[in-house]
Formats: structure tokens, C-alpha cells, sequence
């Protein structure tokens, strides 16, 4: 009998493997996954794409070309428009002065409280005190019911933030080399980021540009220019971390002239605590680059909000590099508008970007009569 019990559990065991087989065989014919021996596959291999024969039968991969979706930025004035919407939703500069303006007495108790208003404002003495004047003598001899109050006050602020000034951006070379400009400012201020908004607002007039990042001493500065220039397809020239600015700075411009681009934006450094090694690096880095192509603008990064700071900040750089332009930073609705008025006073020049926020569009050319019917609201 235990052969009997041998022959068929041999039976059965045939049974299960002939079973068995036949199963995995089907699986197989559906598309079922089934373990490959080991091979040396590259990340590359997994992702290629099929493969066709060629005319001899070799297998050829087809390659796969990725392009970068880059980002259309705004127009300058469809940018303006907006930024005025902005700044008019929060003004209160205008709104106070208005106020104030509008009484039916204006004592001299209402004159102290509007020159309170502006020198709140960083409008400075000097400027608050002719404002005032000029809109004493007028309300004094056009006064009456039929004043605009508004349109007086309209026409003293503009005179007052000047409307003459040359606010065009010098972004053009002469005799078919490249426009470069130097942008500087102390960290803090936003210059990277309006280095990358500027660019945005060149490509958006359809200039090429090329950006330096030769603020070599502040942690991940050109890692965040870098991601800026690959926003709107513009490359960054760069060096290494710690490394010699003037160096980074001479070879954008010097590949911008190779290359016939229209603008070179250089990004500098802004270690204001050590102010006479700032200064001797500034110094150096415009003289270098100036052996490659004169610079056509040296625009100065200040922050709205730090008051009176900004004005010491304007006079150190100024001292060093023929400052060229303003770019105003962090401008809201608030009264730290007024800066705009003192920076010229004090510097004798124009204010030529300002910027009310932190989107990749929030920088905009300034206009005098806008921002005075921003504030007014």
C-alpha cells in the first residue's frame, strides 16, 4: 500500500506544477509584469522614450526635447496702471491733505497740522515749507467757493516732485555695444529682486539681456538671481561664492559685447557695515567694467520705509559711483511716499522705478503726474 500512496502524491505533485505553469504562461501573454535578471539601468534608460529601427536596423532612440515655459511679463504701462491702483487703494497722504485743505476755515492751527502731515510724510523741511507756502498764497488769492481745492493741490504736489526730471532708463550702448548698468544699494533693500523685476521689464520690450551676479558675498545671491533670469529666459553670469565681484561683473560685460546683446544688468554688493571696503569694491568693479563698455546707468535701490536712513544710504553710494537714477522700493500708500520728493532734493536726481510690491511685475517706470493722482486717490 505505501507504494500506491507514493504514486499518487507524485501524481498530484505533477498535477500542481503542469497547473501551474500554465497559469503563469497566460499572465505573461496579458502584459503581467515578470521579474527581469539584473542589468545596469540608468535613470535614462527608464525614462527613454520608444525606439524606432534605422535604415541599417540599429534601434535609435528618439530624442526628447524639454523646453523651459517661460514667463510673459506685463507690459510697462498695463505694470504703471496697476501700481496706481494699488497705491490709490491705500494712499493717505492725499486723503489727509485733502481733509485738511477742505475746512471751511483754515487757521493756523489747520497750516501746523498739514505741515505735520508732510513732514510725516519724509517730505523734508525745506520742501514742506515752500509746499505750504505756495498753497497758502493761492487758496489766499483764488479762495472762494469755486476753488478746486483739489486741482491746487494736485498742481503744488507735481510741481514739487518735479515733473522736468529725465526719468528715461539709459539701457542702450553707444556705437552698437551694450547698455550696462550698475545697480546698486544696501542688502536689505530688495536690489536683487529689482535686478530680476528690471530684467523682466527689458525682455518685456523685447531687449536681450545679460545678468552679473556679482554680489559674491551675500549667501544664495546669485542662486536668486539665477532663479529670476530662468523665469524670463535670461542668462546669469556668475562666479564662485566669496569670489572677486569685479572679476564676474568684467566678464558679463565682456561676453555681452561678444555676443551683441542690447543690455548687461550687474548686480552688486551691498555691505554697508563695512563702508570704505564698499566703497573701494564699487569703485573697482565700475572701472573694470568700463575697460569693456562704459556704464550708461548706475541706479541706486533704496527702501521707502526706512525714512531718513535712505537719505544717508543715497548720500555714501553717491559719494563713490555717479548715481544715475532712484529705484524706490516697498512705496505703499503710506506716508513714507514723501521720500520721493527729499531723495531729489537731496541727490538732484530722479526717482525712475518704484515698486509696491512683492510680485514679479511689482516694479514700474514713475511718473510724476501718476503718483501725485495715486495719492490723491
Amino acid at each position: 500500500m505505501e507504494w500506491l500512496y507514493l504514486v499518487i502524491g507524485l501524481a498530484i505533485l505533477a498535477l500542481v506544477v503542469v497547473v501551474g505553469g500554465a497559469a503563469l504562461l497566460a499572465r505573461g501573454r496579458k502584459g503581467a509584469p515578470v521579474e527581469a535578471p539584473p542589468s545596469s539601468t540608468t535613470a535614462t534608460d527608464v525614462l527613454a522614450p520608444p525606439v524606432e529601427d534605422d535604415a541599417a536596423g540599429t534601434a535609435v532612440a528618439e530624442p526628447e526635447v524639454v523646453v523651459p515655459t517661460l514667463e510673459r511679463p506685463e507690459r510697462p504701462a498695463s505694470r504703471l496702471v496697476r501700481l496706481r491702483q494699488r497705491l490709490a487703494g491705500s494712499g493717505t497722504l492725499g486723503k489727509g491733505l485733502l481733509g485738511l485743505l477742505s475746512r471751511e476755515k483754515l487757521d493756523e492751527d489747520t497750516w501746523e497740522a498739514i505741515e505735520d502731515l508732510l513732514l510725516g510724510a519724509d517730505i523734508g523741511v525745506q520742501p514742506t515749507q515752500e509746499l505750504v507756502e505756495r498753497l497758502r498764497t493761492r487758496l489766499r488769492v483764488e479762495g472762494g467757493e469755486a476753488t478746486d481745492v483739489r486741482a491746487v493741490l494736485r498742481e503744488e504736489l507735481i510741481t514739487l516732485v518735479d515733473p522736468t526730471m529725465d526719468r528715461s532708463l539709459h539701457v542702450s550702448g553707444a556705437q552698437g555695444g551694450p547698455g550696462v548698468v550698475l545697480v546698486v544699494g544696501v542688502n536689505g533693500t530688495g536690489k536683487t529682486t529689482t535686478v530680476g523685476k528690471l530684467a523682466r521689464i527689458l525682455v518685456a520690450e523685447e531687449r536681450s539681456v545679460l545678468l552679473a551676479a556679482a554680489d559674491t558675498f551675500r549667501a544664495a545671491a546669485a542662486d536668486q538671481l539665477g532663479t529670476w533670469g530662468e523665469r524670463v529666459g535670461v542668462e546669469v553670469v556668475r562666479g564662485p561664492e566669496g569670489g572677486d565681484p569685479a572679476s564676474v561683473a568684467f566678464e558679463a560685460v565682456k561676453d555681452g559685447v561678444e555676443r551683441g546683446v542690447d543690455t548687461v544688468v550687474v548686480d552688486t554688493a551691498g555691505r554697508l557695515q563695512n563702508k570704505q571696503g564698499l566703497m573701494d569694491e564699487l569703485g573697482k568693479v565700475k572701472r573694470v567694467i568700463e575697460k569693456q563698455a562704459p556704464v550708461s546707468e548706475v541706479l541706486l535701490v533704496l527702501d521707502a520705509t526706512t525714512g531718513q536712513n535712505g537719505l544717508i544710504q543715497a548720500k555714501v553710494f553717491s559719494e563713490v559711483v555717479d548715481v544715475t537714477g532712484i529705484a524706490l522700493t516697498k512705496l505703499d500708500g503710506s506716508a513714507k511716499g514723501g521720500i520721493v520728493v527729499a531723495v531729489q532734493r537731496q541727490l538732484g536726481v530722479p526717482v525712475k522705478l518704484v515698486g509696491l510690491g512683492e510680485g514679479p511685475d511689482d516694479l514700474a517706470p514713475f511718473d510724476a503726474a501718476a503718483f501725485v493722482d495715486a495719492l490723491l486717490g
